[in-house]
């Protein structure tokens, strides 16, 4: 949710000084966004790693407590933009955990046929913040006005971390130490591991069984072709999600002319449908590997299926044309979006599913690290393009979005092309 608040924020952010704003330019917020996605990727290379020697548990904990520390700090800064770059990146190292530890405990609390449908429920919870984010933040903005109400929806949208905090200290433990788990469930757990991989085991192997303190070269890493696989599907295809969530509000206004109150109804709309794309694409692999499918095929199957969906994504500006399709324009094009949205969601939870198929759970964060750090690298460049092309087009943003939904429609199966051709086959790495 605290992450979204600056998208709303950013008519604010660009109005001129002499009319209340901060007088920043398209290119100026698309740096704030890019640093933001940059440190977020970049550290999640170093807490990745952390989480696999840490735990979960603590990982996750310390995270929380500085993106929201620094969440609520982004309130204090005043409108000088280094400020708020600065800020913004110390808030993205706190949120680096979140992905590296939630994929970690899937991994440790799921069989393999069952953590893509569970990937695709927890990633859905970042839709559901945003779906929260698009009924707050512009009832903030009205209700305390523009002078006020930025400072109170990072201070309102960072406090609620703490909130959660107390709940994942009272219920989250790791299968070795829960005292809610019965050993038929353990074993249940580790029903398809691979060998090579930790084994499910009686009691005593039960007692052995960790995934604490283990670090992995990211050198070693490199080494494999599924690595390289996974950090390019992440590095075409992360970017295009920070640019709905940036970028959406600003493309409605400019290309509808919404305003704070009207942009609530379609960003929540876009995020809510995001949600269901989430749980069905992870359920997706899960009825074919029912059917007797091979884990890896039915994930890479599913995974083509989800990227031919974004190319709806192309026609986005054209039924968005109100000339052509007049009051009807605004909601074709939102439909468009949520197709694009969706078919991200159930990629993102497939994609992320593909590190606990192939490597042991020992180096999941690591390899999630990794692939995040690529998937920054390509946040980045999205970012910074959308910038610069709705400066150089200031006078005709369609033509700016336009191209930006090209790429977010051609991502996926360009990503899919490449991660087939890396790895043709299932093949599970035992010797880490």
């Amino acid at each position: 949710m605290d992450r979204q608040v600056i998208s709303y924020l950013k008519p604010l952010f660009c109005a001129a000084i002499d009319h209340g704003g901060f007088g920043w330019t398209n290119s100026d917020f698309s740096y704030l966004t890019s640093f933001f996605t940059g440190f977020y990727a970049g550290m999640t290379l170093f807490v990745g790693v952390l989480i696999d020697k840490i735990g979960t548990k603590l990982g996750l904990a310390l995270s929380l407590i500085l993106w929201s520390v620094f969440g609520i700090a982004n309130a204090f800064v005043g409108r000088l933009l280094a400020m708020h770059i600065m800020i913004r990146s110390l808030f993205a190292v706190g949120e680096a955990g979140n992905f590296p530890a939630s994929i970690k405990t899937v991994a440790e609390w799921f069989p393999k046929r069952e953590r893509a449908l569970a990937t695709g429920i927890f990633n859905s919870g970042s839709n559901f913040g945003a779906m929260i984010a698009a009924l707050l933040v512009p009832w903030i903005m009205v209700t305390f006005g523009d002078k006020l109400g930025w400072k109170m929806a990072f201070i309102i949208t960072g406090a609620s971390g703490f909130i959660w905090l107390i709940f994942w200290f009272w219920l989250y433990e790791v299968p070795t130490k829960s005292k809610r788990l019965s050993q038929p469930e353990y074993d249940y757990i580790h029903l398809d591991d691979d060998a090579g991989q930790p084994a499910n085991g009686g009691a005593t192997e039960k007692a052995r069984f960790s995934f604490v303190g283990m670090i992995i070269s990211w050198l070693h890493l490199l080494g494999y072709r599924q690595t390289w696989s996974f950090a390019f599907g992440k590095f075409m295809t992360d970017g295009i999600w920070w640019f709905y969530l940036f970028w959406l509000p600003d493309y409605l206004n400019k290309q509808f002319g919404m305003t704070k109150e009207q942009l609530t109804l379609p960003t929540f709309t876009v995020y809510g449908i995001a949600i269901i794309g989430s749980i069905f694409g992870g359920s997706l692999p899960m009825s074919m590997i029912k059917r007797g499918m091979q884990v890896y095929k039915a994930r890479m199957t599913s995974m083509f299926i989800i990227a031919v969906c974004p190319l709806a994504v192309l026609a986005t500006q054209y039924v968005g044309d109100v000339g052509r399709f007049g009051h009807m324009a605004s909601v074709l094009a939102v439909a468009t979006i949520c197709i694009g949205a969706a078919a991200h969601q159930a990629w993102s939870a497939n994609l992320f599913t593909t590190v606990s198929d192939m490597f042991p759970k020992k180096a999941v964060a690591s390899i999630t690290g990794l692939g995040t750090t690529a998937g920054g690298i390509g946040g980045v460049l999205v970012q910074l393009l959308a910038g610069k092309l709705t400066d150089a087009f200031i006078q005709r943003p369609q033509t700016a979005y336009l191209i930006m939904f090209i790429v977010c429609a051609l991502s996926y199966l360009i990503a899919w092309v490449v991660m087939k051709a890396l790895v043709p086959q299932h093949r599970v790495i035992t010797d880490l």
